[in-house]
């Protein structure tokens, strides 16, 4: 039988990651570890909206017109960090659904700035809604009295971060 060459095949770790060795959390691994949980929680939570009507795009510019009030094409664009032809497409199909309306800029007659009607206020809260009662069931079945407390913990931890 011949001797191998070279070094061995490095192989795959299978299922959940070890638990730290050392006591001591790695910020790199945790902050890689934290990225894919929150990435698959949100992926979860977007399949909750009983309204299936919405790009994620397009609830993303809803919610930011209904926390932080009208807007030009422009200013959505600059915060959505997309190019402002693709917001204007984002916005004229919310704009189809009657989930937006568009007035005159009172600073600047050639812009117009868009707004949240009452359908769009209705039908986001349909979908925080659905998205808050998913997750407080799953908390509820999934996690004991001392889970809960350690994910309230994580979560002041998460909103300290998200602050920076």
């Amino acid at each position: 039988m011949p001797e191998p060459t070279g070094p061995p095949e490095p192989t795959r770790p299978t299922g959940p990651p070890a638990p730290y060795e050392s006591g001591e959390p790695d910020p790199e691994r945790v902050a890689a570890e934290l990225t894919a949980v929150v990435g698959r929680l949100m992926r979860r939570l977007r399949t909750t909206s009983p309204d299936d009507r919405l790009t994620p795009s397009q609830r993303s510019v809803l919610a930011r017109l209904h926390g932080e009030g009208p807007a030009t094409t422009a200013a959505l664009a600059r915060a959505e960090y997309v190019r402002p032809q693709s917001m204007r497409q984002t916005l004229a199909a919310l704009e189809e659904q009657h989930l937006v309306e568009r007035t005159p800029d009172p600073d600047d007659g050639r812009q117009s700035v868009v707004s949240v009607t009452e359908t769009g206020r209705t039908t986001l809260a349909t979908v925080y809604a659905a998205k808050q009662d998913w997750l407080s069931r799953a908390i509820a079945d999934e996690l004991d009295l001392t889970e809960r407390r350690a994910l309230a913990d994580a979560t002041e931890l998460m909103r300290r971060l998200g602050a920076r």
